[in-house]
């Protein structure tokens, strides 16, 4: 029964795992870097008609899911256009769902895009990690506003 168990959960680990699947002609969107050079920051955004977009970090994400208008290519409409969003776990390196990730906002770590904001699968792994490197605050997809992103970019 044991073994039975163990096999379902690699099974299940498997099918329902996701890999950002780059090369090293992959840039990223917004700052136009190459994302293979620091895989820790990639996050990645699929969209209904089918197109990949990737980012440097989830600053860039972010900027872009606030201001898709600045990419008429996209032919982003409404919500609806973003199809799943991805950022990379920054403790395990795997990508993740961006809307059920915490980000460590006020870090000392930064990303190829400057002061970022950390992501973590987990609400505890992404505690710790605040605690080791001076994190001011956590926050959910939801609570991400693109003042905050602006702040980031010094742009207010």
């Amino acid at each position: 029964m044991k073994k039975i168990l163990i096999v379902m959960l690699v099974l299940s680990g498997w099918l329902f795992a996701y890999e950002m699947n780059y090369d090293k002609n992959t840039t990223g969107l917004v700052r136009h870097m190459q994302v293979y050079k620091d895989p820790k920051w990639v996050a990645k955004i699929d969209l209904s008609s089918g197109e990949e977009i990737f980012f440097v970090s989830p600053k860039s994400m972010f900027e872009f899911y606030f201001q898709p208008g600045k990419w008429p290519e996209f032919n982003i409409k409404s919500e609806d256009d973003f199809k799943n969003i991805y950022v990379t776990d920054f403790a395990t390196t795997k990508p993740v769902k961006a809307k059920g990730a915490f980000f460590v906002y006020g870090s000392s770590v930064t990303s190829p895009a400057g002061d970022d904001l950390v992501p973590f699968d987990s609400y505890r792994a992404a505690e710790e990690f605040s605690k080791r490197n001076n994190g001011k605050r956590i926050f959910g997809f939801r609570e991400v506003s693109k003042g905050l992103i602006n702040w980031l970019n010094d742009s207010l």
